[in-house]
């Protein structure tokens, strides 16, 4: 019996998407996690076949939480379920060690298949993740700006981007606003900008934004 775990901080993704995968995958036992705190949590104490994790969640991101999974329990898969497109995430999140990226707007077959061939010990991309993934690989490819981020200061500036104040992400993250403020800076400093209607321009410019 697969037994997985299913970390999203909305009610109604997790119960849709267990009645998806109970429909498709045999004997299914799925735990639940609400925010990344929870799932790292659990991720530590339990065996799982497969952790689906969302990037957006209370506290500690998705990516932090991939992270922290793949150094201390590096026999747990994790596929990266979000609702950010493939372009704004999943390139980072398959260089931290996710086994798969899937969309939450991704027809309900490419879930199933993505669990099954991540269950069955292989990785699931998309064609167009594939090309995307074969484009970094080239030799002379060169590194944008947003590339130089830490994960936590590339959410940052996304969030900036989408017009967030510096207040409003702290609360939705969970840290201080100088936590925030000092992210913010650093996203300045490394991307070259000079203030959040310059970070604004970039992040559409790049399709950068969801």
């Amino acid at each position: 019996m697969p037994n997985i775990l299913l970390a999203d901080d909305h009610e109604v993704v997790r119960k849709g998407l267990i009645q998806i995968l109970a429909k498709s995958v045999p004997d299914l036992s799925v735990d639940e996690a609400v925010s990344g705190q929870e799932a790292l949590a659990w991720a530590l104490k339990t065996d799982y076949a497969l952790v689906l994790l969302d990037i957006s969640m209370p506290g500690r991101g998705g990516l932090e939480v991939l992270k922290e999974i793949r150094s201390r329990r590096p026999g747990i898969p994790v596929l990266i379920l979000s609702m950010h497109p493939e372009e704004e995430y999943a390139v980072r999140a398959l260089r931290n060690g996710a086994s798969g990226y899937v969309t939450k707007d991704s027809a309900a077959e490419e879930l199933v298949a993505a669990v099954r061939r991540v269950l069955a010990g292989g990785r699931y991309v998309s064609a167009s993740l594939a090309e995307r993934l074969a484009r970094e690989l080239e030799p002379n490819a060169g590194r944008m700006p947003h590339d130089t981020l830490s994960d936590r200061e590339y959410q940052v500036m996304r969030m900036l981007a989408a017009g967030k104040t510096v207040k409003e992400i702290g609360e939705e993250l969970s840290l201080s606003v100088k936590t925030i403020s000092t992210y913010r800076s650093r996203v300045l400093e490394k991307m070259r900008l000079r203030n959040n209607a310059e970070i604004a321009r970039y992040a559409v410019e790049n399709r950068l934004t969801g």
